[in-house]
């Protein structure tokens, strides 16, 4: 009697806490979903002014329109195109209007154009400031001698370019260039996989919970035949 309670108390104790893990899952799904709906509509808004201070935190994702002219110093972000191929996001100097100098991301470019001429000057550009986390412990170096850069680090792309930590992903520009596809922000890239843990947790509850039953019944089997 005592092993059948013991079996009877893991089965159930244990299938509750990974029920209890499986419905954490499911609230962080919704309060990400939250997050990122949020991210989208603010994505969306009405381009305003670039601000005259400039918060990594308060700023993400700000919509932003801004006249100035784009240089014609560049870094190279190494990223590859899902359908398209390898490329770089191709990172500029844009000196606004009222003296200040940020950076631009242009977009995409293919390799074989990696140093092809592009047009600068002066250009109205949309898009949105954002501060990707691109870098780890685990970002190879950039090439300096090639200019290839693998991930997007602002604070150094802007003391490369000499230009204030903030970044600019164009979503139009009057500056037309051929050679390079706008890549504009969003939010494909947040991770929100925990649906997907919910279903982990919920049918290693099940397969617990079937694992117990399976016991108890063997045990009874057992305890009958004797």
């Amino acid at each position: 009697m005592r092993r059948t309670l013991f079996l009877l108390i893991i089965g159930l104790g244990g299938a509750a806490i990974l029920i209890s893990l499986g419905v954490w899952q499911v609230q962080r799904l919704a309060w990400k979903q939250a997050i990122i709906a949020d991210i989208n509509a603010r994505i969306v808004a009405a381009p305003v002014a670039l601000p005259q201070t400039v918060d990594p935190q308060d700023d993400a994702y700000l919509p932003v329109v801004a006249d100035g002219v784009v240089g014609n110093a560049e870094i190279h972000i190494l990223v590859s195109q899902k359908d398209v191929g390898a490329g770089y996001r191709i990172i500029a100097p844009f000196v606004l209007d009222d003296g200040r100098q940020i950076m631009v991301d242009r977009g995409f470019a293919l390799t074989t154009a990696k140093d092809t001429e592009r047009a600068v000057g002066v250009a109205t550009i949309t898009g949105n400031l954002q501060w990707p986390q691109e870098t780890d412990g685990f970002t190879p170096a950039p090439d300096m001698s090639e200019n290839i850069w693998f991930a997007r680090d602002v604070a150094a792309m802007a003391a490369v370019l000499d230009t204030l930590p903030v970044l600019l992903v164009a979503r139009s520009s009057s500056l037309q260039d051929t050679n390079i596809s706008p890549l504009p922000v969003d939010t494909a890239r947040i991770p929100n996989d925990h649906l997907q843990y919910a279903i982990t947790w919920f049918s290693l509850a099940a397969i617990w919970l079937g694992m117990s039953l399976f016991f108890l019944r063997r045990r009874g089997a057992s305890k009958a035949e004797s």
